[in-house]
């Protein structure tokens, strides 16, 4: 992998959780690191502890304002920032809206802000915080699952036309991951997530191992990669599994 030593990273959504780990991880490997969040004072207050610097706000507006903290060109992004958007086929038309703009359109958006400068001097680094619904689905949010999946799509294309021109894309799916969007997520969580839940270091550490084995696909959760390849050989046997389990998140819900 090439050297992160004096490398421009941005982190958004770095306020806690996955971010957080993400960017004391870069930081801890000597790049340059900007954090983004919503939320200023926790951004300020990752980036106080690790020698790094906050640029708060929307995460689609993020690139120009990095660019000029580190006084050049972004090498690594990584788009973490996201949304958990519980609810079904009736979710409100703001939820699906939200959920589209945060967990695609701003990827979307710091790529058309990237790209350029990437394929101009032939690299650049792409991290997704993609997340297994996006290859499998997550009972309880369709918004989500329905998001994260093109999220996945949009990273797997981006791989496929650029990396022959320098550009390294990794979509990281993990299960769950002990921060506050696991605790929100209510009862679909306990069931599925919890059990198999990992420390946000336990991913930013997945990730670097998988930069430095240049792999897409990053699987902090190993038997995700099971479940994927279940899911493609037999749809109507993992269909039927995945009911069962709605059907229990059910009966939870009404308990």
């Amino acid at each position: 992998m090439d050297t992160l030593r004096g490398a421009g990273v941005v982190v958004t959504g770095a306020g806690g959780g996955i971010g957080a780990a993400l960017a004391r991880r870069f930081a801890a490997a000597g790049a340059r690191v900007v954090v983004n969040d919503l939320d200023a004072e926790r951004a300020a207050s990752v980036a106080a502890g690790i020698g790094a610097t906050a640029v708060p706000g929307d995460a689609s507006l993020v690139v120009a304002e990095a660019r000029a903290a580190l006084g050049g060109e972004i090498d690594v992004y990584c788009a973490n920032a996201g949304v958990g958007s519980p609810g079904d086929a009736f979710a409100d038309e703001p939820v699906w809206a939200a959920a589209w703009d945060v967990n695609v359109m701003a990827h979307v958006r710091a790529v058309r802000a990237l790209l350029p400068g990437w394929l101009a001097r032939g690299g650049g680094r792409f991290v997704s915080t993609v997340s297994a619904a996006g290859l499998l689905t997550m009972v309880g949010a369709a918004p989500y699952s329905v998001t994260k999946h093109g999220a996945y799509a949009f990273a797997e294309w981006l791989s496929l036309t650029y990396r022959h021109r320098g550009l390294k894309v990794h979509a990281m799916c993990p299960q769950g991951v002990r921060t506050d969007m696991l605790t929100a997520s209510g009862a679909a969580g306990e069931l599925l997530l919890v059990p198999t839940a990992v420390e946000p270091e336990a991913v930013a550490e997945a990730l670097f191992t998988g930069m430095a084995e240049d792999r897409f696909l990053i699987l902090p959760h190993p038997e995700v990669a099971g479940y994927y390849a279940g899911r493609a050989a037999d749809p109507e046997r993992w269909l039927g599994a995945m009911n069962g389990l709605q059907r229990q998140w059910e009966a939870m819900d009404r308990e």
